[in-house]
């Protein structure tokens, strides 16, 4: 219950004055005994800006109106704002001038009577309340960041889900897909940003030839069509080639029950004479879709050691022989996600299997100026995009997932990675950190808070 005025009457003027000389620094009488003993005053600090003592007491300021052009300051207890001070020196000192600090003009606590007239809207110099709100935001912001709080904030995601992006009407995309425009936004300002290093390759020719094999070795041409794209295993690469077979007339729909030939009827860039590269790098439209690469990984060591004999024999065998101890009776079936990312970390990474080599070193995009990146995440929606920009039959359409497919869910890559040694994760990140970084991916999160969830 808030005191009313009535039962707190204010202090004479003569106790008022003797109550702040009384009192120490801490708000206790000077000399007052705590815990038995007598307090020792601290040594005197340099004298700061301050009301002079034998100054008579000046009339309170009002109280500044709602939506004042120049709110009062607000106070933070000194120790706290020390200590913020210390911790982030520039951009504190900044945020809140020294004069906004408690200490400044020493005041006893607030008893309930005063807090009950600083309610009614009396005496005290007050913050409006927009600011009070400013202040106290930006110092629980700077609390979380030291305490690591923030770290296990999820943030929101770049790739939203299919359903919240825009729809496409008239071959025209309807307004309001923010999300995908930021992202888009931000992957184009950070491979012109990494790209535009000295160091960095800006044509192909420019690539070391065991690189620049491997890229014209995943360029696909369409020249009926004008474009090139690049694929990348395990990113919808199977639909995409069953696409360009329907469009050059060698398969008749793109739902044809047939297992997919990687190699026949399909047009590589590598095929072509250096001055035919030239020509089409220069002059079609080129497009690649990327996806997680956390995500990538995970698709491939389910599919290949899960599914296909092939890999087991050939992978497999020799990842459980290596990485196993009493592993050589091994049919490579049984290859843990761990052994897995163990034999990445030691592979080198030009050496690697397409289905796991970094989609920077598969699709060199800074050596290519892509016109369009679609995403994994959106992927009907950025196929679609790309079949009216290159003005494709309208009944070809994106093929739907195979009914046998198995998508890596988030639950899914969170298990896998929460049940692998953080260290080797930590390790292996630096081989797809441009996978990570260019294409606007968030690092995975392996904290212990994030997977005991």
């Amino acid at each position: 219950m808030i005191p009313s005025e009535a039962s707190c009457p204010l202090p004479r003027e003569g106790e008022k004055e003797a109550g702040m000389e009384r009192r120490g620094k801490d708000g206790r009488g000077a000399g007052t005994p705590r815990n038995g003993r007598l307090l020792r005053r601290p040594p005197a600090r340099p004298a700061r800006p301050s009301l002079p003592a034998a100054a008579p007491p000046q009339p309170p300021s009002p109280v500044p109106a709602a939506g004042s052009r120049h709110p009062a300051p607000p106070l933070l207890p000194r120790h706290e704002a020390g200590r913020l001070r210390r911790r982030w020196p520039g951009s504190f000192e900044a945020m809140f001038p020294r004069s906004h600090f408690s200490g400044e003009v020493r005041r006893a606590p607030a008893s309930a009577c005063s807090r009950s007239r600083l309610r009614a809207g009396g005496t005290v110099l007050l913050p409006s309340m927009l600011m009070f709100g400013v202040i106290l935001a930006s110092s629980g912001l700077l609390l979380m960041i030291e305490k690591g709080i923030l770290a296990e904030v999820k943030p929101p995601p770049l790739h939203p889900p299919a359903s919240e992006l825009s729809r496409r009407v008239g071959g025209r995309e309807v307004p309001g897909d923010f999300d995908h425009e930021v992202l888009r936004d931000i992957r184009n300002r950070t491979i012109r940003s990494v790209c535009g290093q000295r160091a960095m390759p800006r044509s192909v020719w420019e690539l070391p030839a065991g690189q620049r094999r491997t890229l014209l070795r995943h360029l696909l041409v369409s020249d009926k069509y004008r474009f090139l794209y690049c694929y990348v295993p395990k990113v919808a690469c199977s639909n995409w080639k069953r696409i360009l077979k329907v469009l050059d007339g060698a398969l008749e729909s793109v739902d044809v029950k047939l297992k997919m030939d990687h190699k026949s009827d399909l047009v590589f860039l590598g095929d072509m004479k250096p001055e035919e590269i030239n020509y089409r790098l220069k002059n079609y439209y080129k497009f690649i879709f990327v996806r997680n690469p956390a995500e990538r990984l995970l698709s491939a060591y389910r599919n290949k050691f899960g599914e296909i004999k092939e890999y087991q024999l050939k992978y497999g065998v020799e990842i459980v022989r290596r990485y196993r101890k009493n592993g050589g009776k091994s049919a490579g079936d049984d290859v843990t996600f761990s052994e897995f990312l163990r034999y990445l970390l030691d592979e080198d990474v030009e050496k690697m299997n397409e289905h796991w080599m970094p989609i920077y070193n598969l699709c060199q995009p800074c050596a290519v100026r892509y016109d369009f990146i679609g995403s994994y995440e959106r992927l009907n929606e950025d196929a679609n995009h790309v079949l009216e920009k290159v003005q494709a039959p309208s009944f070809i359409r994106f093929p739907e997932r195979q009914s046998w497919y198995k998508p890596v869910t988030a639950e899914t890559l969170h298990y896998y990675l929460c049940n692998t040694p953080q260290k080797l994760i930590k390790e292996l990140l630096p081989k797809y950190i441009l996978d990570f970084s260019l294409f606007a991916y968030p690092l995975p999160n392996i904290t212990s808070e994030f997977c005991r969830q």
